[in-house]
């Protein structure tokens, strides 16, 4: 399993089709699949692919979604290698089908897909593909591309339902748990549990609030009910992709200086004075794990973290942009913290949190 493509409904797709180009060096591609009630334009960088759709018609299913919901993530779907035998587990274990099994060719590529519902307003396309021909339209990364994968998806449920999500994707999806966090500050907190597919290609951190005022409740009251928080963008180098973001205009979750001093305190600081000014320069989140030598490798796995403000009107979703160094695997929780109290401050900012 892997994530074929991400699908945002949104109030007007060529708007958000630019603000990807523009901001995020995305690269729009043809439009193959709108309707007389949908337009739908596609922007990819690498493997990874968004939808972007907005209503034409009150008719659309988008204008439904929009109703109901504000602008974000409504369909995250997977490239499965069987997909009646993900339908069957799925229907087995009490999933909702939303669209039964259908066939279609796009391109050289034929493809069967199924969507089922999950949590909140967000369903699942489970999709299989195979190729006519020989084609480079298959996801290959070339070297004009920011971003080399989507690297975790994270989602948000209601109080007292994280563990009812895990058994959900556990059960349906065949995926495992990995990583479990408690986040406490003075003022909030959250738990989450990191699910990970069979195949580790997937991951997807689930949060649920662990006090009345805490961000993921302010996100599940301003997005009425459960969905998509965050979605991490993987790279090879984050120092430079920030810069290029940072003169395009994009607004990013704001870090203060005094982390870094915080950071040099800490044992197993492997980077040097001049990359780690580029890297506050930027402010970036640091984090790595404790390691032990093997074969000669004498440095710690590391992590470079950094999130924009939200991108919509409201609240509720944002980008993040990764960067793992060394085989860093999981999430540091240093910067999980951190993340929360950024937002915490910008909670602040907003009035949402005393």
């Amino acid at each position: 399993m892997k994530i074929d493509h991400v699908h945002l409904y949104v109030e007007d797709a060529k708007v958000w089709r630019d603000w990807f180009v523009h901001h995020l060096g995305f690269q729009a591609v043809a439009d193959r699949i709108s309707s007389f009630h949908t337009c739908t334009e596609v922007v990819k960088s690498g493997t990874v692919c968004f939808f972007l759709s907005s209503p034409l018609l009150p008719t659309s299913p988008v204008a439904e979604f929009l109703r109901q919901y504000p602008p974000g993530v409504a369909d995250v779907a997977f490239a499965v290698e069987d997909v009646e035998g993900a339908i069957a587990l799925a229907e087995k274990h009490g999933a909702t089908i939303l669209q039964p099994i259908q066939e279609r060719q796009i391109g050289t590529a034929f493809l069967k897909c199924g969507k089922i519902a999950a949590w909140g307003g967000l369903t699942h396309t489970l999709i299989e593909k195979s190729f006519v021909t020989n084609t480079n339209d298959n996801g290959q990364i070339t070297n004009d591309n920011t971003f080399t994968a989507i690297d975790h998806i994270v989602l948000n449920v209601a109080v007292g339902e994280l563990e009812r999500a895990v058994a959900w994707y556990e059960n349906i999806l065949d995926f495992q748990p990995q990583q479990a966090f408690k986040i406490k500050t003075d003022r909030s907190g959250l738990h989450s549990q990191v699910m990970v597919s069979r195949n580790g290609s997937v991951q997807l951190p689930i949060n649920e609030p662990a006090s009345s005022n805490s961000q993921i409740q302010e996100f599940l009251d301003v997005n009425r009910g459960a969905g998509i928080q965050h979605i991490a963008l993987r790279t090879t180098n984050l120092v430079s992709a920030i810069a290029k973001f940072r003169a395009s205009g994009l607004s990013l979750l704001s870090v203060p200086q005094t982390y870094y001093s915080q950071l040099k305190q800490r044992p197993g600081l492997t980077l040097s004075p001049l990359e780690l000014e580029a890297i506050a320069q930027q402010e970036i989140l640091v984090d790595w794990q404790e390691y032990t030598p093997v074969g000669g490798q004498q440095t710690a796995p590391l992590l470079l973290q950094i999130f924009t403000q939200p991108i919509f009107e409201q609240p509720t979703f944002f980008f993040e942009f990764i960067e793992r160094r060394f085989q860093a695997k999981g999430f540091g929780e240093g910067n999980f913290r951190a993340l929360f109290e950024a937002i915490e401050s910008e909670q602040i900012k907003r009035g949402t949190l005393q």
